[in-house]
């Protein structure tokens, strides 16, 4: 039976782990990418190379920002993984530890490229390659995918007690 502080330490992990997970996994993309992205009104008034990489720089921090909240999950994962260790889990983290640097990279991308291109704007300044970053949320959902399926399994593997027995379907708790 595991002690008192390694079930409080899980149970503490778990109020941060599920809702980082549904509010900054599910809802902060739509965010983020507006947050880290030139802004609409901006691009229309950027006319040189220079200004359109100014702008685009000016989003890296946000892009960081968004990348440290992100690794929130994952981070919780790994503490789960101390507090619980297991050869098999570890090896799923480091997966989704993997998985996570490959999607963050691709986001990052994403959105710097989107800010350099601007809409459309800052095409003439640029290399063709920075629009083909246009097709890179397409790459993101192949690896968010496995991703989110694996994390969420081990959140639901790690946040769940073990110290109780087994229940039967149907079979009520007197």
């Amino acid at each position: 039976m595991p002690n008192n502080k390694a079930l409080t330490a899980r149970a503490l992990l778990a109020v941060v782990f599920w809702p980082s997970l549904f509010f900054f996994w599910c809802l902060g993309p739509f965010v983020f990418f507006l947050l880290s992205t030139t802004s609409s009104e901006v691009c229309p008034l950027l006319e040189r190379r220079e200004q359109f990489l100014t702008s685009a720089n000016g989003t890296l921090p946000m892009l960081v920002l968004q990348n440290l909240i992100y690794a929130i999950p994952i981070g919780c994962l790994v503490l789960w993984s101390w507090l619980l260790p297991d050869p098999t889990r570890a090896r799923h983290i480091v997966t989704c530890i993997k998985l996570f640097v490959v999607s963050a990279v691709l986001g990052a991308l994403w959105e710097y490229g989107s800010s350099l291109v601007c809409d459309g704007y800052g095409q003439p300044f640029f290399s063709p390659a920075w629009r083909m970053t246009s097709y890179l949320p397409i790459a993101d959902i192949v690896v968010n995918l496995p991703l989110y399926v694996l994390v969420f399994s081990l959140g639901r593997t790690f946040s769940t007690r073990e110290d109780e027995p087994a229940q039967e379907p149907g079979e009520t708790i007197s």
